[in-house]
């Protein structure tokens, strides 16, 4: 779980990125969380576009859940239709966070 903190510190790290993934009328299927498995591993934090989403997914924060379960990773931000997902890499982790309180 992040801290608020370490979420800010993502969230100014974010700002600049653009989305590498986008969530179309497909949904989340196995194509998509594989490219967004992939991305995270390369880059540790990755804004994701949601376009026309099912109904049946929810909201965008559910969408945000559901990304975030599939992919073992954190949501950082839900903002308008983009989200920001942070996962360490495993073994070279790029991105220190700042301790938490």
């Amino acid at each position: 779980m992040l801290t608020g903190k370490q979420r800010r510190y993502l969230r100014g790290l974010g700002h600049e990125l653009r989305p590498i993934v986008q969530v179309g009328k497909d949904g989340i299927d196995d194509g998509l969380v594989a490219a967004l498995d992939r991305a995270l591993l390369d880059h540790e934090l990755v804004k994701v576009k949601l376009g026309d989403v099912p109904e049946e997914l929810g909201d965008r924060h559910g969408v945000a859940d559901r990304l975030a379960a599939r992919t073992r990773s954190h949501v950082a931000q839900v903002l308008g239709n983009t989200l920001l997902l942070y996962r360490a890499h495993p073994d070279e982790p790029v991105i220190v966070l700042p301790r938490g309180l």
